[in-house]
């Protein structure tokens, strides 16, 4: 069903990155600035991210020994350094997230630029290199943005939902990879329930949830895809929905299938393929060629 995997490292059937976006407080600032400093149910339960769930989620990788990779926002790497310090200590992979979570096709050129550069700036400082890759805060890539993470030398990007398997964006700066995942991937629809974000998803269990996340990684490792969830701290690292998840990857990496590696990893992973010839990715032109078709 997939016509084209890509060939996984030691003969895995699918690769796997559990990918947390640290967003805490970010979202209340980006969304309502005047109002955010007085939000202060809403704050609690995101600083529950930084200050109770990574520390939880390290111990998890820690026990399994396998590295992950996190997409944390500047300003939240500058307000929480030290879970950004502890991510980097144990070896996992950060990647960008905006600055303040800003979702990059509601803004202008120079904006989109400055908030990018911005957030890039934040990562340096901590981890002392330029971030590998980077993912669109609420998936919301704009048209200008596989164009300026070329420019400023990202491997991949995680943002977009166009394939089961890596694939490449062409544009007139070159070309970018893309480390797909979608919708069905992420925590938000089935955990976050808050009347001050005005986001009341019906919550869902923890086993629940990971029917649906089990069937898509039964159907990765059955094709060859890229299984890539998009969870958060402050939801899936709550007490109950980690712990099945940390019982759930003991589960996986019994069917001796699944390849867990950071994102950066696979990126390279999938670029010496292209290089060596052992697999050719499928290309998206990105603008999109303008559809000229009219209808009767």
């Amino acid at each position: 069903m997939i016509r084209n995997p890509v060939p996984w490292p030691g003969g895995a059937r699918c690769a796997a990155s559990l990918t947390l976006d640290m967003d805490a407080e970010s979202i209340l600032y980006v969304a309502q600035p005047e109002r955010a400093h007085r939000m202060v149910a809403a704050a609690s339960m995101l600083r529950y991210g930084p200050d109770v769930a990574v520390p939880r989620i390290l111990d998890t990788y820690a026990h399994y020994g396998i590295r992950q990779t996190f997409f944390v926002p500047g300003w939240c790497a500058e307000r929480y350094p030290y879970a950004v310090e502890a991510m980097l200590r144990a070896g996992h992979e950060v990647s960008a997230h905006g600055y303040l979570h800003e979702p990059p096709n509601t803004l202008g050129d120079e904006d989109e630029r400055r908030c990018l550069e911005r957030a890039m700036d934040a990562l340096v400082r901590i981890m002392g290199e330029k971030p590998a890759g980077w993912r669109a805060p609420v998936y919301q890539f704009s048209h200008r943005s596989a164009a300026l993470l070329i420019e400023h030398g990202f491997a991949y990007d995680a943002s977009l939902m166009g394939d089961d398997v890596p694939y490449l964006i062409d544009t007139p700066r070159g070309r970018l990879l893309e480390l797909p995942s979608q919708w069905g991937m992420d925590d938000w629809p089935p955990f976050l329930h808050s009347s001050e974000l005005g986001l009341e998803m019906p919550i869902q269990s923890a086993a629940r949830a990971w029917e649906g996340w089990w069937e898509e990684f039964e159907a990765m490792c059955e094709y060859g895809g890229l299984w890539v969830p998009v969870w958060h701290p402050f939801l899936s690292g709550r007490l109950a929905r980690w712990r099945t998840t940390h019982r759930m990857i003991g589960r996986m990496l019994e069917t001796g299938r699944v390849w867990f590696a950071p994102m950066r990893e696979i990126a390279a992973h999938v670029q010496r393929c292209i290089t060596d010839g052992s697999w050719v990715p499928r290309i998206d032109a990105y603008p999109p060629a303008e559809n000229t078709s009219r209808r009767p």
